[in-house]
């Protein structure tokens, strides 16, 4: 059985058709030849976009003229009330000084550091997993949300998820998620930021009391960090390194900033990933006990995640399936020619993981999961030239080695614990909002696994 993927719409719709189905799922509002196009050009009365799967574009795009190309705010506009003026929405010096600021604290020593409080949202995780694993169908992407929120505050803020504010800013953020389209329609309609947005009430609210709470978590650390009582964790790190070309440090205001990016990406992308891992698992009952014979060899020490390459290449093919972010937008700053087509200023660029990952022309068996793909010369070839589930180039995401080692290190946890069943009748339907999530949910049995 092939892994679930979500219905294309037809070839031809109307724009208002168009922004229904966009609105509602990013993913299905798009047609099944993108599936094998180079390039496809969509047109509308306020712009033109195109969506690329030439590798050749996408270098360029991303890795040989990134600044050329800065990110678009058509995206971002629908994000701000909750992101502000966050690494993941800004471009050019602004972009650039958040990078040299937070990039330190990514690094491969500090993410040694950081191993122990994921080993203990590990731990909790596996712990209150227990008390379910009864035989009986439970919802999982709950669970993995959990585990990945738990993992945000314990390495950012060296807090639990029980502590009361973690647990209100993570009650808020479930809240904001039922709100907050992918795309505010008045998106569609170029014109300056200051332009009403028209956002849900329910929208601003939420955002505002997130932002609220991680406002008073920074000043809390800020104080701690002028007392010297501050633990050495990321959000030390971070709001204590100065911009090596500035000398200046992040404030209060736009630490918050950035620790909701950090909350977002940081926490809603690894449960996406989570729940469709354990949800191919489930499927592939032979690679999950794999899995779970390899996990004898992970212990406390950050040295065992290195060995878990079976664990590994099984969360590669997860993220190739189901990126957690399908679709990135850019915008061109100058008259471009992809294809032989012209492009004019100020055109959309729409890169998008999800149809690169499962480009017919590129991969063998595009929508099939296969874990050993990653040995063949077509997986090595796809995975440097068709793989982004991080995005690519300057603009990769910072935390994509911490998202690798959280994510094996989870996954290896949980099928060690757990052993893993799909409900029959029950096949979740990916759909695309903030992340690649499913539409009512992904149900699975799970029971404590016999040593």
């Amino acid at each position: 059985m092939m892994p679930p993927k979500p219905p294309s719409r037809p070839e031809k719709v109307s724009l208002w058709r168009y922004m229904r189905l966009f609105r509602d799922d990013i993913l299905s509002a798009q047609p099944a030849k993108l599936y094998r196009a180079w390039m496809a050009e969509f047109k509308t009365p306020f712009f033109r976009s195109y969506m690329i799967n030439d590798p050749s574009l996408i270098k360029r795009v991303l890795h040989e003229r990134p600044d050329d190309f800065p990110k678009s705010d058509r995206i971002g506009a629908g994000l701000r009330p909750l992101l502000g003026n966050s690494v993941f929405l800004t471009n050019g010096e602004t972009w650039k000084k958040q990078r040299r600021i937070i990039d330190p604290a990514f690094e491969g020593g500090r993410l040694r550091d950081t191993f122990p409080a994921m080993w203990a949202a590990g731990e909790a995780s596996v712990a209150r997993m227990t008390t379910l694993a009864d035989g009986n169908p439970q919802e999982i992407e709950t669970e993995t949300s959990h585990a990945a929120a738990d993992v945000i505050f314990r390495t950012l803020f060296s807090i639990p998820i029980e502590d009361q504010v973690a647990t209100q800013v993570f009650d808020e953020f479930r809240s904001y998620q039922r709100t907050q389209p992918i795309l505010n329609l008045a998106a569609f309609i170029p014109g300056p930021k200051w332009m009403p947005r028209f956002f849900r009430s329910e929208t601003k609210k939420t955002a505002a009391a997130i932002r609220t709470l991680i406002t008073g978590l920074t000043a809390q650390r800020l104080d701690q960090i002028k007392n010297g009582t501050a633990p050495d964790d990321l959000a030390t790190k971070i709001m204590t390194t100065t911009d090596p070309k500035t000398g200046e440090t992040f404030s209060v205001d736009e630490m918050v900033d950035q620790v909701a990016i950090f909350f977002l990406a940081g926490h809603e992308t690894s449960a996406s990933a989570l729940a469709w891992t354990l949800y191919l698992l489930a499927m592939h009952p032979d690679w999950q006990d794999k899995l779970a014979v390899e996990a004898g060899n992970l212990t406390p020490d950050f040295g065992s995640v290195p060995k878990l390459r079976q664990t590994r290449d099984v969360f590669r093919e997860a993220l190739r399936l189901y990126p957690p972010v399908p679709m990135m937008v850019r915008e061109t700053t100058c008259p471009e020619v992809f294809r032989d087509r012209p492009v004019k200023r100020g055109a959309q660029v729409v890169l998008s993981p999800w149809h690169l990952h499962r480009q017919e022309r590129l991969w063998d068996n595009p929508d099939g999961f296969d874990p050993t793909r990653w040995g063949t010369e077509n997986g090595k070839t796809c995975a440097r030239d068709a793989y982004m589930p991080f995005s690519s180039g300057p603009r990769v995401c910072t935390g994509a080695g911490f998202a690798m080692i959280e994510g094996v290190l989870l996954v290896s946890m949980l099928v060690r614990a757990f052993k893993f069943e799909v409900v029959e009748g029950r096949v979740p339907e990916p759909v695309a909002h903030l992340t690649v999530r499913a539409k009512d949910g992904i149900w699975l049995r799970f029971v404590p696994r016999k040593v």
